[in-house]
């Protein structure tokens, strides 16, 4: 088992990092007045910490957020630019650890409970800190980015549903709580 949990956290770590510095260059790129690219990357962020809050636990999901935090912020300073690394840092950091968290107290309800409602809580956290601290006073469309960012994280925080259920199955069968 800790050979699972040892490649499960890397497997983790590596796609964490992957999503979240893809995601800081992508929402310099906004699609229109209401979104950005970063909007449809980053909520994929949260099915990668709530598949491992699933199968191995929230201590590992935890070192999956730190590592992958700690990763992407680096890479997010030469790919994005000091002040989105430092904004998306500190959002990620806090509203992955409030997913986490969430996810835990819901796991043993039905299985579309925790990852659904961890996620649109956490992504609410995520959309305000980052907005405000990453384009604040910078003359872009800030506020109507963060809305659209967040609507954009409630319909992908669903879809998201689908792949959850189908990996679901496949990390960790045995153990799952499979209730409708």
């Amino acid at each position: 088992m800790k050979h699972l949990v040892t490649r499960g956290v890397i497997l983790g770590i590596v796609a964490m990092t992957i999503i979240v510095t893809a995601s800081n260059v992508a929402v310099q790129y906004p699609i229109n007045d209401w979104l950005t690219w970063g909007a449809l990357t980053y909520p994929i962020s949260f099915l990668v910490t709530d598949l491992t809050n699933r199968a191995l636990g929230a201590k590992a999901a935890r070192q999956v957020v730190y590592a992958g935090f700690a990763v992407a912020v680096v890479l997010s300073v030469a790919a994005a630019g000091p002040r989105i690394a430092a904004a998306s840092g500190l959002a990620f950091l806090l509203a992955q650890l409030l997913d986490i968290a969430i996810f835990d107290r819901l796991r043993r309800a039905v299985w579309w409970h925790a990852p659904f409602v961890s996620s649109i809580l956490a992504s609410a956290l995520d959309t305000a800190l980052f907005f405000a601290l990453a384009f604040a006073g910078s003359g872009l469309p800030w506020t109507t980015w963060a809305l659209g960012d967040y609507g954009a994280k409630l319909a992908m925080a669903m879809a998201m549903l689908v792949p959850f259920r189908a990996l679901m199955n496949w990390i960790r069968p045995d153990t799952l709580d499979l209730r409708v």
